[in-house]
């Protein structure tokens, strides 16, 4: 049985029961970085044998995973935070569980998605996760375009690196949305800023933005 576990987001007291059980039972732990995972296992006084699962080598090890669990082998599959598959290795791996006809389950807990679209204060009626945002200029801006267009709610993830060119790029294409940039969740210092991307720019050109975060647009 293939087991895809969702891991804390940053919080460690937010891993669920029944993962903590998944994780102590299963023969084998497939994890996108074996280091960080061996953190958070170590946490729980959980030893397992672990596999490296990765975007580099993701074709290679679902084969081999398949082969384990066609053995009859039960495997975890974690990535270094929130559910494998969302913006993190993962698909590759239900899809051949799929074709083989080899069981899984998926075990939920923390999403950074939904924690940052209900914290934003932003309609949930209706809503779009759109992965990472493009590095390329162009592409980022076309992406930030069909957003300004969209009926809905839409969430990003973005990097501190490109948050002020992105909220540039906004000022464009939708300058009276409202945005929020969620922060660091359920970490130390999480922080939900809401406001214009005029607003949001001249904050972060004033506080250099760091940590993991998720840029969530307002529905029109």
């Amino acid at each position: 049985m293939l087991y895809v576990v969702a891991t804390p987001i940053g919080n460690l007291g937010d891993i669920t029961l029944r993962a903590l059980e998944v994780l102590k039972s299963v023969d084998l732990v497939a994890a996108e970085d074996t280091r960080h995972s061996g953190l958070l296992m170590k946490h729980f006084g959980i030893k397992k044998p672990f596999i490296s699962y990765h975007e580099h080598n993701e074709a290679k090890r679902a084969a081999e995973l398949v082969e384990h669990l066609a053995a009859g082998e039960n495997v975890a599959l974690i990535t270094d935070a929130g559910t494998p598959g969302l913006s993190d290795p993962g698909l590759r791996l239900v899809r051949e569980c799929i074709q083989r006809e080899l069981s899984f389950t998926i075990i939920p807990g923390p999403s950074s998605i939904l924690t940052a679209l209900v914290g934003s204060g932003f309609s949930t009626e209706r809503f779009s996760f759109r992965g990472f945002l493009p590095v390329k200029i162009g592409r980022r801006e076309r992406e930030l375009r069909a957003a300004a267009e969209s009926g809905e709610t839409i969430i990003f993830f973005d990097s501190p690196y490109r948050l002020t060119k992105t909220l540039a790029a906004c000022i464009d294409v939708m300058p009276d949305r409202q945005l929020c940039v969620a922060r660091e969740l359920t970490k130390k210092f999480e922080e939900f800023r809401r406001g214009t991307a005029r607003d949001l720019l001249a904050h972060y050109e004033a506080h250099t933005p760091k940590g993991e975060m998720v840029l969530v647009i307002s529905a029109p």
